[in-house]
């Protein structure tokens, strides 16, 4: 195991100044995770076949601000991939939570996590919604002085997005990850082009963003992971709706690129219509990853959230 994590960390892009790799034991596998900064602490969950790399624009500017943790999520990234692990968007967000409990065990008596701001991303945006019901919900066994505090969520996946409502069950059914299997077979040609119409503007793509997403695929299992979690896709979209309504209370900031081809920025408005404590921010021209295409403007709406206080660009 520990030639292991040797072998994932000589693979993964340098971290930034000032950002530290970590890693936790969790449901018996190895989970990788990067902290930064000092101050109210801040969980940032990445989409499908993405990592904590997706935040390497992020962590750094929010530092100043709060104790940033951004994990590989259990089968992605570098963390483990153990079989037959439950990625259920109920799953892992119980999973997620367990993390968050583990960071504040870890920290001492004293000096454990007793709330939380919580943002993810794409599928990690769902997972998010769901971690807060949960956590709301006092009903995952957790250490009941679990708080989260506020809610940030960066193209959400979500019942009103009709892409996801067809693509993802498809690939998940027999001839769907058949189909799925052949294409990624030949990786190296298909994966640019799915990476690069992730943005609004190719001319954005950051230089070091493609080998950064390319590097986990040298860990066996990232593809079966994805399927994994595309298979429960419907199913789990229905929970995610029925759980909605129990998020009315929790303040809540919606960020959206407004040329994103994942998930549909036209899905932002009913969304909304669950949080009456939310703000709606859409980025015109952007695409899937505004955290990466436009992260100056991203970071400080995200800041500005956070603290309440106006920040100049």
């Amino acid at each position: 195991m520990h030639a292991e994590r040797e072998v994932s960390t000589a693979l993964a892009p340098a971290v930034g100044a000032g950002v530290e790799e970590c890693w936790m034991d969790l449901d018996g596998a190895r989970l990788r995770y990067l902290r930064a900064g000092s101050g109210p602490p801040l969980i940032l969950v990445h989409g499908l076949l993405g990592y904590s790399f997706s935040w390497r624009y992020t962590m750094p500017a929010l530092a100043p601000y709060a104790t940033v943790y951004a994990p590989d999520m259990m089968g992605a990234g570098f963390s483990d991939r153990p079989a037959g692990l439950d990625h259920s968007m109920r799953g892992t967000a119980r999973r997620l939570l367990r993390f968050i409990a583990g960071l504040g065990a870890g920290l001492g008596a004293g000096l454990g996590i007793s709330s939380f701001d919580l943002l993810g991303t794409s599928h990690g945006g769902a997972i998010a919604m769901m971690a807060a019901a949960e956590c709301l919900g006092g009903d995952a066994g957790l250490n009941p002085g679990l708080r989260m505090r506020r809610l940030v969520l960066v193209a959400p996946v979500n019942p009103y997005s009709a892409h996801g409502q067809w693509l993802a069950p498809f690939v998940g059914s027999d001839f769907g990850t058949a189909l799925f299997r052949l294409v990624m077979a030949r990786t190296s040609f298909s994966y640019p082009y799915w990476h690069a119409r992730m943005y609004g503007d190719r001319s954005r793509i950051p230089p070091e963003a493609l080998e950064g997403y390319k590097a986990p695929l040298a860990k066996p299992g990232l593809f079966e992971h994805a399927l994994s979690i595309v298979r429960t896709w419907t199913e789990d979209l229905r929970e995610l709706e029925a759980t909605l309504p129990k998020l009315a209370g929790v303040p809540t900031l919606l960020m959206w690129g407004g040329k994103d081809p994942a998930v549909y920025a036209s899905s932002a408005a009913p969304l909304a219509k669950y949080f009456p404590d939310s703000k709606v921010i859409i980025f015109p021209g952007i695409g899937h990853l505004p955290y990466e295409e436009c992260p100056e403007e991203f970071n400080l709406a995200l800041i500005e959230f956070l603290t309440r206080e106006k920040l100049r660009a």
